[in-house]
């Protein structure tokens, strides 16, 4: 019997306004729940966020869920393409897995740092520690496979 203190029962947002990670329980997820630092109301449909290197680095490490970081550019053709495929898979993960978005255009060191050549390229990170990484688009089951076997085992 899960109590609704219980880990399993619990869900993790990322505050689009200070980046906060706040702890919800699953039950209390539509009682529209606010930010327990900046006291914003938290988007429960866990969209991508944009975030800048530093707010990237801060979740990575914050983060008690996987997170999967996109890196792409606004002129790139495939970066729009599978952005639709991100907000769904963030919509069915919600709560158990961050979805960020880092513009290689406007923030450049994390990409670096990572010696990433081609967007998109997907990085997932578990406990603070790089994963997986994925270059190109990957849309639908595939996106979810690489997801799935990633963050919560095969």
């Amino acid at each position: 019997m899960q109590h609704a203190g219980d880990r399993a029962d619990l869900r993790y947002f990322r505050c689009a306004g200070c980046g906060a990670i706040n702890r919800i329980p699953a039950a209390r997820i539509v009682d529209g729940p606010t930010c327990g630092k900046c006291r914003r109301a938290i988007e429960t449909t866990a969209r991508p966020a944009d975030v800048s290197d530093a707010a990237a680095r801060a979740t990575i490490q914050r983060a008690p869920t996987p997170v999967l970081l996109d890196f792409w550019a606004p002129w790139c053709g495939p970066c729009r393409a599978v952005a639709p495929q991100l907000e769904q898979l963030a919509a069915r993960h919600a709560g158990r897995l961050i979805v960020l978005k880092l513009n290689t255009e406007q923030h450049q060191q994390l990409a670096a740092e990572l010696g990433v050549r081609a967007i998109p390229t997907l990085a997932l990170y578990k406990g603070g520690r790089l994963v997986a990484r994925q270059a190109g688009a990957l849309m639908g089951a595939a996106l979810e496979r690489f997801v799935a076997s990633n963050a919560w085992g095969r």
